[in-house]
């Protein structure tokens, strides 16, 4: 066992884990922030989608030791209210159907729209690849992007 301070969504917290501990078991079992989901297990889905600094990181295979001193921002510190703008035009488009995948996508589109605030459909296209959702609903999460990025 190792004691880290993380910085997570702004606020240092101190946990006591097993260095090779994935940071999304921190994330849930440690420190209850429970909106980054578990998927697959090897970085493959996006269902853990965090922002390590500000880019978008499967957190199911982040050792705990491995963030450092790095801000950590979850889908609970991405916004104080759920209004950051993919928050809003995610609900404005109706992208979730089943919503299990939905923390991640919107920390991956997110991070896109920081680094790109104007992406073209490849930029979406690649910045959502591996980002699963089993309801099929990219045709609205591309939408919600576009509209994220707009201003609308």
């Amino acid at each position: 066992m190792a004691t880290y301070q993380l910085n997570i969504n702004g606020e240092i917290r101190e946990v006591d884990v097993d260095p090779s501990t994935p940071l999304l078991w921190v994330l849930r079992d440690h420190l209850n922030l429970v909106g980054t989901k578990y998927g697959c297990g090897i970085a493959q889905c996006g269902a853990c989608t965090i922002h390590l600094g500000n880019t978008a990181t499967r957190s199911c295979m982040l050792p705990v030791s491995a963030v450092g001193n790095q801000e950590v921002t979850t889908i609970e510190g991405l916004s104080e209210n759920g209004d950051h703008p993919v928050q809003k035009a995610w609900l404005e488009v109706d992208v979730p159907q089943c919503g299990y995948c939905q923390a991640g996508q919107i920390m991956s589109a997110a991070a896109l729209l920081k680094s790109n605030p104007s992406p073209t459909d490849a930029d979406i296209e690649g910045a959502m690849n591996g980002n699963i959702c089993r309801c099929g609903t990219y045709v609205r999460i591309k939408k919600a992007i576009k509209m994220a990025a707009s201003g609308e």
